[in-house]
């Protein structure tokens, strides 16, 4: 069990993908090169993400990163199961926004803890999107595709690429 992991409670957590990008796969199933990564997210009350590594030495889930950014509490989080070119990490906030964070993979022969906060870029998706607290981010199973609930009754569906100057844009608004 993790004490203390966010100050005034956790909210949400989500898995990575198991593998690193590039990771192969043998047929049989045995994991190869780049594979085999044992870590997760956790969004909390006290507005941070952070992402938990497996310390083999310690034998437990240890916090390396922290990311920070939103202004009120992280209702979730969501690791996306694409390992292709980026890591992408989905958060919802009680602030009314979504926060996509994105990272290189990391390279074969480099531990996790090798990752800095300066590694996760972020963008901002919210300014004039939601007008309500933001509950829940999910990703698409080939990753690509965010979905994001709010308290205002509304889903709305996003993707890379559609936006402004090739940025994150709604592909679809569904509401009652």
């Amino acid at each position: 069990m993790l004490e203390n992991a966010h100050g005034m409670g956790v909210n949400s957590v989500s898995w990575a993908p198991a593998g690193r990008g590039g990771g192969l796969y043998r047929k049989d199933g045995v994991a190869g090169q780049g594979a085999g990564l044992r870590r997760f997210v956790s969004g909390g009350s006290d507005c941070l993400v952070k992402i938990w590594d497996w310390n083999q030495d310690l034998k437990t889930y240890t916090a390396t990163l922290t990311l920070s950014g939103h202004t009120d509490w992280v209702r979730d989080v969501s690791w996306s199961p694409s390992t292709l070119s980026l890591s992408y990490i989905a958060s919802a906030s009680q602030d009314k926004s979504v926060r996509i964070w994105t990272a290189p993979p990391i390279p074969p022969n480099q531990p996790p803890q090798s990752q800095t906060e300066q590694d996760w870029k972020c963008t901002v998706l919210g300014s004039k999107e939601f007008d309500a607290v933001v509950w829940r981010v999910s990703w698409s199973l080939s990753g690509n595709v965010l979905a994001v609930s709010g308290g205002d009754n509304k889903v709305s569906l996003w993707k890379e690429g559609t936006g402004e100057g090739g940025g994150w844009g709604v592909v679809k608004w569904v509401e009652e």
